[in-house]
């Protein structure tokens, strides 16, 4: 009996979905991970979409919680929330990038082909991922 309720307690554990193989299965082949500005600016021509540390940071600095408590967790909550919600429906009115970005690369697709876990998963791993970088 024991056996069943470890089994039970920690098998969402061993199935659980990773959110940087979400990103590097769907995302990667349009955002590149980590890079410098002035890396990006001359291979700006090679690329679809801006660069998830550039994403990541955006969303970051644009979302702001003030004055409350636990502002940190509530700010994580938000950016993420945020995240899943564009990935499955990006719209002009909810883009985050630059205007110049936009007309560069216009707006990203649906991620609809993606399960629910698997959007928390690598919404997650965007915010947690950068957590202490910064795009320059």
């Amino acid at each position: 009996m024991q056996k069943i309720i470890l089994l039970f307690i920690f098998a969402p554990l061993l199935f659980a979905i990773d959110g940087e193989d979400v990103y590097k299965k769907n995302c990667k082949s349009c955002h590149i991970d980590m890079i410098s500005k002035a890396e990006f600016r001359s291979q700006l021509k090679e690329r679809q979409a801006p660069p998830m540390i550039a994403v990541a940071t955006k969303l970051k600095n644009t979302i702001i919680i003030q004055d409350r408590e636990n502002s940190e967790e509530i700010h994580r909550f938000t950016v993420i929330s945020f995240i899943k919600e564009y990935l499955k429906y990006p719209s002009a009115e909810y883009y985050a990038c630059s205007g110049s970005a936009v007309n560069r690369f216009d707006i990203m697709p649906a991620q609809d082909h993606l399960s629910e876990e698997e959007l928390q998963a690598v919404s997650e791993w965007i915010y947690d991922n950068y957590e202490d970088e910064d795009y320059n």
